[in-house]
């Protein structure tokens, strides 16, 4: 269609499938231009589809043009789909491309907070990769500045609370949660029981304690699908700290004893610290050493993706890659909202190992990686999310990963009860299905189209929503017809294969594996 029309063009689906497959109002921004109506536009435009065999009607109507694909068009492309499984959905991007998500600080377990954004990079990361895209997963470990000194202090307090069992003063900030004996425990054992007294260790038992934790962390991501390829610490960056000041040049100045960034000047409320009055650098130094390091790599773009209660924080990282030569458009910041949790209606109860959270490995636990994966890519990443753990666990049609689920197991089922060899089901055309079974197959070949928009609009949720309904429409024709010993079987099948390789593939790019079967148990 770009080619044709030289500009990128907006195709809906109608409601009514009566109207066709597509509809685009292109004629509508093309009128004032060519000085013409848009009805006039849309007839002209639907003259010039004639012959092109991929559509079996183009029609003008009211200034829209409607696109109806041919029969031969749709299964022909089923047939490649299925003959081509691991390139289906997929294109060709030369864009480079460096996500960096969840960056956790390494000071205790992660929860549900950080699995929403978790979650949700992962699952932009395969959809990119998927259309062709080099993307880099990576990790920003903040193991500088003060939450690790409270970490190694953290430790302590609790070491001597209850391993030394000494009479503790508690101050005002600290970490709580059972986690905390645990790493206390292994500090006794790995040093001995005076590390929990010598306050001058504190920092080496803070950095010690950090790579427990980063195992901890890692392996709560490895046992819900989400790897990365590259960890930058934050502590190995500001060796390189002078030279990126220079490179700021007149994007920094002192004042009243501290060093600021000028950010006002680029959009943000006012000037911001980046060196404090006893020469420690703030959080913002170490993101500006940071995203220095990053555009030195020289990717094509950069994505990083934060929870929402850094929305503030944009404008100043922004300033600072413009003050460091770079332009700040190439850099995409993306917002995870909090998460409310309830179990049977009531709120879920924080966890003792973290303290005052609820952790990610706790809920994983609970409802299993599958069902935790999906409700955080079921709804836009930067709107509240609240959901009830009870729902998730139901093995019926409420609980939306089992309905999906059960739809790609049921064509399985089926597949096993014919007496047709693979062979003669895939050699079926899919002509003359009827129009139910022609939506079905439309639908199910709609899977590229979602994919590119769900990445593109950075909108994840447009996949789960898409895989509900096409499972909604495989349960829906699998009640209304009858398929084995029909005169249509190998057709019927070969269409159950499409909708199942759409439904495989999706859960796929969702970091979810396609149930083949499930069991009595779960069909009750």
């Amino acid at each position: 269609m770009r080619e044709k029309f030289g500009r990128e063009v907006v195709l809906e689906k109608p409601r009514d499938r009566s109207f066709g497959h597509f509809a685009t109002p292109i004629a509508f921004s093309l009128a004032k231009e060519l000085r013409k109506s848009p009805m006039a536009i849309s007839d002209e435009l639907a003259s010039s589809f004639d012959g092109h065999e991929e559509f079996s009607s183009v029609e003008s109507v009211k200034g829209y043009l409607n696109f109806r694909l041919s029969e031969n068009f749709l299964s022909e492309y089923a047939s490649w789909a299925l003959e081509h499984s691991s390139e289906f959905a997929k294109q060709e991007k030369s864009q480079k491309i460096l996500l960096e998500f969840v960056s956790a600080n390494p000071t205790g377990p992660l929860h549900i907070g950080h699995a929403r954004g978790a979650v949700y990079g992962d699952t932009l990361l395969r959809l990119g990769r998927h259309l062709g895209y080099d993307i880099t997963a990576e990790y920003y470990v903040n193991d500088a500045g003060n939450q690790i000194d409270l970490l190694g202090l953290s430790i302590q307090l609790e070491g001597r609370s209850n391993i030394l069992h000494q009479e503790v003063e508690y101050p005002e900030s600290y970490y709580r949660g059972e986690y905390l004996s645990d790493l206390a425990l292994q500090a006794v054992e790995h040093f001995g029981k005076e590390i929990l007294s010598d306050e001058s260790r504190q920092k080496e038992l803070a950095l010690w304690a950090k790579e427990i934790v980063m195992e901890i962390i890692t392996k709560d991501l490895g046992d819900t699908n989400i790897f990365f390829d590259t960890f930058v610490n934050e502590s190995s960056l500001y060796s390189d700290w002078e030279r990126v000041m220079a490179k700021m040049g007149e994007g920094v100045y002192e004042k009243d004893g501290k060093m600021w960034i000028a950010s006002e000047s680029r959009g943000d409320e006012k000037d911001r610290v980046v060196v404090r009055e006893d020469g420690r650098p703030t959080y913002l130094a170490g993101d500006i050493v940071y995203h220095n390091q990053k555009f030195e790599r020289e990717y094509d773009h950069y994505i990083n993706i934060w929870g929402a209660d850094h929305h503030g924080y944009i404008p100043r990282v922004k300033a600072a890659v413009e003050f460091l030569g770079y332009e700040s458009e190439k850099l995409e910041v993306l917002l995870s909202q909090m998460v409310s949790l309830l179990k049977d209606g009531e709120p879920y109860k924080m966890s003792k190992r973290a303290g005052n959270v609820i952790l990610m490995s706790d809920i994983v636990e609970e409802i299993g990686s599958d069902a935790l994966r999906f409700i955080f890519a079921s709804k836009k990443s930067d709107t509240s999310l609240e959901f009830d753990l009870a729902e998730f666990k139901k093995q019926d049609s409420s609980n939306p990963i089992f309905y999906i689920q059960y739809a790609h197991a049921r064509i399985q089922t089926i597949l096993s009860k014919s007496d047709l060899s693979k062979e003669e089901i895939l050699a079926a055309s899919l002509k003359n299905l009827g129009e139910s079974a022609d939506s079905l197959l439309f639908d199910a070949l709609l899977l590229p189209e979602v994919v590119d928009d769900a990445f593109h609009s950075r909108q994840v949720q447009k996949l789960s929503e898409y895989l509900r309904s096409l499972a909604g429409a495989l349960h829906k024709f699998y009640y209304d017809y009858r398929i084995i010993g029909t005169e249509d079987e190998a057709k019927l099948l070969k269409l159950f294969m499409v909708v199942a390789l759409s439904l495989k593939t999706g859960l796929s790019l969702m970091g979810i594996e396609a149930k083949d079967y499930m069991t009595k148990e779960d069909e009750d």
